[in-house]
């Protein structure tokens, strides 16, 4: 059996329709599910959505729906825009599944029978957006005109004090950082982990795990009369998604194949929840943590931070519409450094994907196919492979340090790589000029530097493929393959020598036309 790799984008709030915010980690997470699956593991991709709560409830009263119509609508939207995206995902799970209150009510009662659930007051300052309470001035909330204000959402927090469950989180703070001490790989990236370390070792408090007079919610399994705070349901989603269709909703199922969840990708306003309340609750429930939670940062807008509460978001569907799926994967994947906060902006957008997409890649291949029907019949021709080729060597490792660069998700520069063997493509082109070699009748040599520009596109094709799928499948068509030699593609594709010569092209229309 090959090695599996399991990995999740948060549950997404259903207080709204997606936007690009949330596609954000959605394009990371498969992107590195494709990578994965190209190394020949078998992968277990999670995403969905997080449905309970008091926002929920007034949402939907809002708009006249029950709770569960508005869910069912805004889930809906999240399916549709990840199709959009080609987001090729296993595991859609809602938190509203039947089956997650059975793996809800099963994980509680093993922290209850830990003796880390207590009933006792909870006061505080509480955010209805964040589903939070506020407790650290200045890092949590700031006070504006006398009134304490959120500091992600910008609103008003209202004091709350109410008779609640509560999860014993200070008995972990030690575990917690000799957790932190003995895997320093756990929270990525480095500066992230620190932030996290600071939080634990300013003293952590007990977390409150239940409300009072909200009914939408799953049941306390020990008091109906209150029901389970949001993340201590939602987190508990990533269990659940790992149920086979057939399984009785149990943890040993859910726990059985591919848990302990390699990679949790998850956005740094979520990232205490995370990295701190997540692994505390497994080990009170006496299961392993994941291998690692990465901390993406905030994509701004005009310098803020891009949010359905702030009413500035970009619409990803929008920008699918006018520039394709895997114009804006590129975009997002490689020219933003993954794990920290970038400010978009259309004219860059559209810039980048004019240099890289259609000047480079689609350039390099629309003229070396031309001057392959033109020098060669439209054949790629069967030459031997020269060992002294400048494009052989520049192409020779790169598979292996894309390869590292991906499993640092490190996206922007495994991308990078690729895109420089494209360019020294195009540079090779002009240097060796092959239509003067034909005008002096050197075919042997027109032949070598054709096959050896096509060869270096292939395999950009297949390094890149994990962020533009549909233009890496275009250009294997364009270069004669079949659609199962596609399918059937893995990372070892990307080594020199597997262009057949012989091999017809099918030319076709540029394969990214340069956004005017």
């Amino acid at each position: 059996m090959t090695q599996g790799f399991a990995l999740t984008t948060p549950l997404f709030y259903v207080n709204a329709l997606p936007h690009i915010g949330s596609a954000y980690p959605t394009l990371a997470a498969d992107a590195v599910a494709r990578y994965h699956r190209l190394r020949g593991r078998s992968v277990r991709f999670v995403t969905g959505t997080d449905e309970y709560g008091l926002k929920i409830e007034r949402q939907a009263a809002e708009r006249h729906l029950t709770p569960r119509e508005h869910c069912n609508e805004i889930a809906a939207g999240f399916e549709k825009l990840w199709r959009a995206l080609s987001i090729d995902y296993d595991r859609f799970i809602r938190t509203t599944d039947p089956r997650h209150a059975a793996i809800v009510r099963e994980f509680f009662e093993r922290c209850w029978q830990a003796g880390d659930i207590y009933k006792g007051r909870y006061t505080g300052l509480y955010c209805i957006d964040c589903e939070e309470f506020k407790k650290k001035p200045d890092e949590d909330y700031f006070i504006e005109n006398g009134e304490p204000r959120c500091k992600i959402h910008l609103k008003p927090l209202r004091e709350q004090d109410e008779e609640n469950y509560i999860f014993a989180l200070s008995r972990y703070q030690q575990k917690l950082e000799q957790y932190f001490d003995e895997h320093p790989e756990f929270v990525q990236p480095d500066f992230r982990a620190h932030e996290v370390r600071n939080f634990i070792a300013g003293g952590l408090e007990d977390f409150s795990i239940s409300r009072a007079n909200v009914s939408w919610g799953l049941p306390i399994p020990v008091d109906s009369s209150q029901t389970i705070y949001v993340w201590f349901n939602a987190l508990l989603g990533y269990v659940t998604a790992l149920l086979e269709p057939e399984d009785e909703p149990t943890l040993e199922n859910a726990l059985a194949r591919w848990w302990p969840i390699d990679l949790h990708i998850v956005g740094k306003d979520i990232l205490r929840f995370h990295a701190v309340y997540w692994p505390a609750m497994l080990m009170s429930a006496g299961l392993p943590l994941p291998g690692m939670i990465f901390g993406h940062g905030f994509l701004t807008r005009d310098g803020r931070k891009m949010g359905k509460a702030l009413g500035n978001v970009i619409d990803p569907g929008v920008l699918v519409e006018q520039y394709g799926s895997d114009a804006v994967r590129y975009y997002f994947l490689k020219a933003i450094e993954f794990g920290r906060d970038n400010d978009f902006n259309e004219t860059r957008f559209r810039e980048i994907l004019n240099a890289d997409l259609a000047n480079d890649l689609g350039n390099l291949l629309n003229r070396t196919g031309n001057m392959v029907v033109k020098y060669c019949g439209g054949v790629i021709p069967s030459v031997a492979i020269d060992p002294t080729d400048a494009l052989r060597d520049k192409a020779t490792g790169l598979a292996q340090v894309c390869a590292e660069h991906w499993e640092a998700l490190r996206f922007s520069e495994a991308s990078g790589l690729a895109l420089a063997l494209v360019r020294a493509g195009n540079r090779y082109l002009d240097a060796r000029a092959p239509w003067s070699l034909y005008k002096k009748g050197e075919q042997v040599q027109v032949e070598q530097v054709l096959y050896a520009v096509l060869e270096s596109v292939r395999i950009a094709a297949v390094l890149l493929s994990p962020l533009i799928p549909g233009l890496a499948a275009e250009i294997y068509r364009q270069l004669g393959f079949s659609v199962q030699a596609w399918e059937d593609r893995s990372w070892d594709d990307a080594l020199w020598g597997g262009l057949p010569g012989g091999q017809p092209l099918c030319l076709g229309s540029p394969l990214f036309p340069r956004l005017e």
